[in-house]
């Protein structure tokens, strides 16, 4: 296999991992507010849909029903998802010149 293919999957793996680790987040943090307990901190929700999450931040929104009337979560989580398709779309330009 070509390296740029592998490191291509590795690249994808990753997000696809790290996109559920996020919603897994979103999940945890459903249930501390169902439970009253400590929460997750909307800036780390947020900042981690920013930080190549926005799948997994978006799918923990409407899956799970969390954070769907903060308008905040509504703006940002969508627009986190073109930032990161813009940054994977850089990355692939960049890796196919």
């Amino acid at each position: 296999m070509e390296t740029r293919t592998i490191i291509i999957l590795a690249v994808v793996a990753a997000l696809v991992i790290w996109n559920l680790v996020v919603f897994m987040i979103y999940a945890i943090d459903k249930r501390r507010a169902e439970q009253n307990k400590w929460r997750i901190s909307e800036a780390a929700l947020i900042g981690n849909a920013f930080l190549m999450g926005g799948v997994g931040a978006f799918l923990g929104m409407r899956i799970l029903r969390h954070k769907t009337k903060h308008i905040k979560f509504i703006v940002l989580v969508p627009l986190a998802i073109v930032v990161n398709l813009a940054v994977v779309g850089a990355a692939v330009f960049l890796l196919i010149r």
